[in-house]
């Protein structure tokens, strides 16, 4: 039996039984304890995580981005110069050009500077799904895609109309569409006049006849007379040839004319019914020859001007797809309407089979040479003879033409070679590689793998899929024609030109980045004074373009030397006048090239050296010591950064100090071999 619990006191009291599911109860200051350490290290993690976002911003330590720190331990670092951005090697070092330090092309310092282009990064090439094209050039054939009707034929309509008045008594076509051969009966009309008139003229016969040889002669001429103008008003009365024949044998008169139709085809209205009464004049059917037709289209200005007469055209009628029927162009309307802003114009098309249907729909293509602007072969056409009005008769010789009497003329007066010529090749890129704005047409050329130039262009025909460059764009060039929306924005961000505001990127594309062309052909040996004057010239331009490869301003000496012996040589009559042409811009230029300061100097310099350079590649005097060297750098503003030297030392004269080894070896202009005694 267990001790009852003892009391501080000594007192004894029974022990309260204790239950095994209870915890003891905890108080809050137990609570309070837990907490307090995880609440410190929360605390302490926010003020790191704040001063290092302060030291950041103060500059103590640099963010390094996880992308820049992968790539500085694969060392796959691209490096380039920020001068001449086509400079890219594996490693840093020095630009061989300008001797600049090179620095990573990841980084973007190289291409904020080129301002005509941005690098698109392979990754990001993928994602915005860029694309590119060739630019080619090659003979283009344009095609004209119109929509138009066929119409009957007016030149092969004919009305048939009552030459009197009278009744008609019968009508041999029933019904409208009824197909009538010329000269086919189309109605009988009885009309009391035309009786009258047929008595009156066998009346004056019979006079005639009776009237003795011995009647007087004045007598006898008058009833003459009077016989031909009966017969005459029968003719004006709508009686034909044989009709009147027929009066004349039989002498009996009738009151009821037969008409006739004039033209064979087709009855396209019947405008009158039997027994119906009709005034002189008024028409009585309409026939039509349908044998040939009209293709009537409406053209825009511009494409109608590229049109001749006798162009083939195709078409397609909407009542019998699958089947192409040829014509060729008759009329082209000298006149553009006012209201459509188009200009009418008529295919002539063969219908022998009377297929084509006026009113039927026709989807027509008409086909046009691209770039041409003098003779167009047609093998159908070419050394043959047309009608001017029926170009579908076509024939080998000259002559007439068969429906409307007209002579042939040869195709040559329409453009159309009696040979084949051969068409010249256009310049062309697929459409969507084209971005327009207004005025504005740029695209984008990628001239090495992964930079995109911004090139304005001049815009010729724009074809369905194709586009016509005049300007701006050389064949074989790569040009964007997916994506490149977001390379011109991104243009846009970097505050480059864009397909916004082109008009920045004019000027730089027309400066020359490239060494002047020479012809290659060995210089000429000038001999006697000339010669002397053509070294002197050299000897004081290579002195100045010391001076200012040492960012001094040219010496008054050498200036005045420079400007009296260019001057001497375009007056001289006895050198070349194409040398001493050449040479007009030495004197305009050098004349004050010692009074300005360096830069104008230098900008002085320039037109100088171009007319020297190229001298110096046609003609050396006699008295000629050695060799000269032509140099270029492509980093001199305005483009053309040519000049000479009489070693191999490069000395930049345009930049000196700052990029005094900026530049390269163009040419070498070795003394003529009449000179090196060879």
């Amino acid at each position: 039996m267990a001790n009852p619990a003892t009391t501080s006191s000594g007192t004894s009291r029974p022990e309260a039984p204790s239950s095994p599911h209870r915890p003891p109860a905890l108080g809050w200051r137990w609570w309070v304890g837990k907490a307090i350490p995880p609440a410190l290290l929360l605390v302490a993690g926010l003020l790191f995580l704040v001063a290092l976002g302060a030291a950041q911003r103060l500059g103590w330590i640099a963010a390094e981005s996880a992308g820049s720190g992968a790539t500085s331990a694969t060392g796959g670092h691209v490096y380039t110069c920020p001068m001449h951005p086509q400079i890219r090697q594996p490693g840093a070092g020095r630009c061989p050009i300008c001797g600049m330090e090179l620095v990573p092309a990841t980084s973007g310092a190289a291409t904020d500077l080129d301002e005509l282009s941005v690098t698109i990064q392979p990754a990001q090439r993928r994602l915005a799904h860029i694309e590119t094209a060739a630019a080619l050039s090659e003979p283009l054939a344009a095609t004209i895609h119109t929509v138009g009707a066929i119409a009957i034929d007016e030149s092969r309509m004919a009305t048939v109309a009552s030459y009197i008045s009278g009744r008609l008594e019968r009508l041999f076509a029933d019904y409208t569409g009824v197909p009538v051969a010329k000269g086919d009966h189309l109605a009988v009309i009885y009309s009391p006049q035309l009786y009258s008139a047929q008595v009156e003229y066998l009346e004056t016969r019979k006079a005639l006849r009776e009237t003795s040889n011995a009647a007087l002669a004045a007598v006898r001429q008058a009833q003459e007379s009077l016989a031909a103008n009966t017969r005459q008003r029968l003719v004006e009365l709508g009686m034909t040839e044989q009709q009147i024949v027929e009066l004349e044998t039989t002498s009996e008169a009738r009151s009821r004319l037969t008409i006739h139709t004039p033209i064979g085809g087709t009855v396209i209205e019947k405008l009158a019914v039997e027994g119906k009464y009709v005034e002189a004049g008024e028409p009585i059917y309409r026939v039509a020859d349908l044998s040939t037709v009209w293709l009537m289209l409406e053209l825009y200005p511009e494409d109608a001007a590229r049109i001749r007469f006798g162009q083939r055209v195709e078409a397609e009628m909407q009542s019998l797809p699958g089947e192409r029927f040829q014509g060729r162009v008759a009329f082209i309307d000298p006149r553009v309407d006012p209201g459509t802003r188009t200009v009418g114009v008529r295919v002539e098309f063969l219908n022998p089979a009377g297929r084509l249907r006026p009113g039927d729909y026709a989807n027509a293509t008409i086909y046009l040479p691209i770039g041409q602007t003098g003779e167009v072969y047609d093998q159908e056409l070419a050394g043959r003879w047309i009608s001017p009005m029926h170009p579908q008769i076509i024939r080998d010789s000259a002559g007439s033409c068969p429906i409307c009497g007209m002579d042939l003329v040869p195709t040559s007066r329409y453009g159309y070679a009696e040979s084949p010529v051969e068409q010249p090749a256009s310049l062309h890129i697929p459409r969507s590689a084209l971005l327009m704005a207004g005025s504005n047409s740029v695209v984008y050329v990628e001239t090495e793998p992964g930079r995109f130039e911004i090139r304005p262009v001049k815009v010729g025909p724009i074809l369905r899929d194709k586009v016509i460059i005049l300007d701006g764009l050389k064949a074989g060039e790569q040009v964007a024609v997916a994506g490149n929306f977001l390379i011109d924005s991104q243009m846009q961000l970097a505050g480059n030109p864009s397909l916004i505001d082109p008009a920045r990127a004019l000027p730089a594309q027309r400066e020359r980045k490239e060494p002047l062309a020479l012809d290659g052909a060995e210089a000429a040996a000038i001999a006697g004074q000339d010669g002397a004057r053509v070294e002197r010239l050299y000897a004081a331009y290579v002195r100045i373009q010391q001076t200012l490869a040492a960012d001094r301003n040219p010496a008054e000496a050498d200036a005045s030397e420079l400007h009296e012996v260019a001057h001497e040589l375009t007056a001289s009559q006895t050198l070349d006048p194409a040398l001493g042409e050449l040479l007009r811009p030495v004197v305009e230029h050098s004349k004050h090239l010692a009074h300005q300061d360096l830069e104008q100097a230098r900008q002085a310099f320039k037109p100088i050296s171009h007319a020297v350079v190229t001298l110096a590649s046609r003609a050396r005097g006699e008295q000629a010591k050695g060799s000269l060297v032509h140099f270029f750098c492509p980093m001199v503003p305005g483009g053309g950064g040519d000049w000479l030297q009489n070693d191999q030392e490069l000395l930049n004269p345009y930049f000196g100090s700052r990029m005094l080894r900026c530049g390269e070896k163009a040419h070498e202009f070795p003394l003529p071999a009449s000179l090196r005694g060879e």
